[in-house]
């Protein structure tokens, strides 16, 4: 099976200490060193890659007293595919001797806050140092004064500590990978003008393309696996229901004619596959260059109209992959943006990267307040809330039909998800004819209902006109509503599409005031839902991106930046954007 490859990225921990001999030094390497292999410990039985792999850490050979030490570490980092580290220390060090000074890396110090040693006067040296050679540095510092003998790692660098290595891991993943373009631009919408400085600079990504006939051609060609296909149709057959049709009679194709879609839009999910990554069955059957893929981590296919007024839509094709279960059983999802909204998929991308689960793309649809609910149904609920929902690529892991031990709707992590998982969300997923209005080349499009209750944070990177890309966050939940009242508000707009009902938890203030001040806030017609309130560590990973966050709902204590933010002046989203604008891109 066609499955993207890539070679773990490692975490760096880096032991410093007092380089004076002759009683200092010795007195601190077990401490030292103690403290990196708790931290080892601690990240290489929690954080995993979204293959559900764990990470691995390297931990320097020696303890690292100064430049020489520090050289060494280095480069044993470079030779183990390290992408980030995290230096340790309980004492006093050299400061600008002992620190990491590659310029792309994320880094974070933990100061071990003790009485016996200065691990705080270190750390704020060594932050001095970052600051001052333009290396934004993470500061890891614990509340409470711990005995020096003492090797547990505190609650509140526990926390620290994952939220950095979870974000870190995910900027160095992502980090010479490519964004593949099926396509160009759909219906003039702007995260489709895909920005090739964006990817370059800001992700460290490359940008890939080709033109949506590339799909055309090896439909005709037959240049896919048939022993594959003939798997799908026949797993689709199984699995996949039909849905409702609410085309007219003249715009409803003929049994053959549908069985003729479903054999074209599986074929088109297994191309795209292709085409983002390798496939050696495509040399085993003489079509070598095809086999090699993009090296595509993202992707994301046009449609429309150029393709849709003609073939089949992509949501078959968009959905499936976005999932974590197909005829080749579980797997991690395929990242695949309809419209190629490319900013809508690097939000897909980063969810992904942090969480592991697969991700909902949605319009954000319709603000339905109370007094608007009310009147259209004559049911009042307790507050207003947005109607998420799109064609195209909302994963069916998104129907919420994965349970957690206590049997709560969730979305799992891929490596948690079961056979059973993936056929429960098949199994309330239906699939109908597209709308003729919108796709005269046909398709089938995904139609489901989110189960309410499941925690959902709602992010979006828009590019502004001299700032550059900014993120909106907002936290909140899926909500149920009575069968009657949802069946006549989905109608109003599109019934065969998948729907997620969504409140944002307010602050009663700025862009957070009300429901329908999240919507009036909103900068795109896309969002990305992603399970869970993930909100703190999207904040952590856009900081070691530069990309400032202008619109979020996330407690104050739960914002996690480099310590030098805190030199741009005294409001928190004041310094984001001043930092970001001072340092740059990541890779410029």
């Amino acid at each position: 099976m066609a499955q993207f490859k890539f070679t773990p990225v490692k975490i760096g921990i880096r032991p410093t200490i007092d380089g004076r001999r002759e009683g200092v030094r010795e007195s601190l390497e077990d401490q030292t060193m103690n403290m990196a292999k708790s931290v080892a410990t601690l990240l290489e039985s929690t954080v995993r890659h979204t293959d559900g792999s764990f990470v691995e850490c390297v931990i320097g050979d020696t303890c690292i007293g100064g430049v020489t030490e520090a050289a060494a570490c280095a480069e044993k980092f470079k030779l183990n595919n390290v992408g980030l580290t995290i230096t340790v220390t309980p004492c006093w060090c050299y400061g600008s001797e002992t620190i990491d000074m590659d310029p792309h890396m994320p880094k974070a110090i933990w100061g071990f806050n003790g009485t016996e040693r200065p691990g705080a006067v270190y750390l704020a040296a060594a932050l001095a140092g970052h600051s001052q050679m333009g290396l934004p540095a993470f500061s890891i510092y614990g509340t409470e004064v711990q005995e020096a003998d003492d090797t547990t790692i505190p609650e509140d660098v526990k926390e620290k500590l994952l939220r950095f290595a979870r974000a870190g891991l995910a900027v160095a993943t992502i980090r010479g990978k490519s964004y593949l373009s099926i396509g160009s631009v759909s219906m003039g919408i702007a995260g489709s003008i895909v920005n090739q400085p964006f990817f370059q600079e800001y992700l460290g990504m490359r940008n890939e393309y080709v033109d949506m006939t590339e799909i055309k051609r090896r439909l005709d060609r037959e240049i896919y696996d048939p022993e594959e296909v003939k798997l799908a149709l026949s797993w689709v057959k199984q699995y996949c229901k039909d849905g409702v049709d609410v085309n007219s009679p003249e715009n409803q194709r003929t049994p053959a004619e549908r069985e003729e879609l479903w054999e074209n839009v599986v074929k088109m999910t297994i191309i795209a596959r292709d085409l983002m990554v390798s496939n050696p069955r495509l040399a085993e059957l003489n079509y070598g260059e095809e086999a090699l893929g993009h090296n595509a981590i993202a992707a994301g296919f046009q449609g429309q109209r150029h393709w849709t007024d003609h073939l089949p839509n992509g949501d078959f094709m968009e959905a499936m992959l976005n999932s974590t279960y197909d005829w080749n059983g579980v797997r991690p999802p395929y990242i695949l943006a309809t419209e190629n909204d490319s900013l809508n998929g690097v939000c897909m991308l980063l969810g992904h990267q942090l969480t592991g689960q697969a991700q909902i793309f949605a319009d954000v649809r319709t603000y339905w307040s109370q007094d608007s609910v009310e009147r259209v149904t004559g049911y009042r609920p307790e507050v207003g809330f947005i109607h998420l929902v799109n064609s195209g690529s909302a994963a069916l892991d998104g129907t919420g039909q994965h349970t957690d031990k206590n049997g709560n709707p969730v979305i799992k992590p891929a490596w948690e998800v079961t056979e059973e998982d993936g056929k429960r969300c098949l199994a309330n997923t239906t699939w109908c004819p597209a709308v003729h209005e919108y796709f005269r080349g046909g398709g089938l499009s995904s139609q489901y209902l989110t189960k309410g209750g499941m925690p959902f944070t709602m992010h979006r990177i828009n590019i502004i006109k001299g700032v550059g890309p900014v993120l909106q966050i907002a936290e909140g939940w899926s909500i149920d509503l009575p069968e009657n009242v949802h069946d006549i508000l989905n109608k109003r707009t599109n019934e065969t599409w998948p729907t997620t009902w969504f409140t944002p938890r307010l602050t009663g203030k700025g862009a957070f005031k009300d429901v329908y001040s999240v919507m009036a806030n909103w900068g795109a017609n896309h969002c990305v839902a992603t399970f869970g309130h993930v909100g703190a560590d999207l904040i952590t990973l856009a900081s070691m991106l530069r990309i400032p966050v202008c619109m979020h709902n996330v407690e104050d204590d739960k914002v996690f930046r480099p310590s030098t933010w805190s030199a741009f002046g005294q409001d928190k989203e004041g310094q984001d954007y001043r930092a970001c604008s001072n340092f740059g891109p990541l890779y410029k």
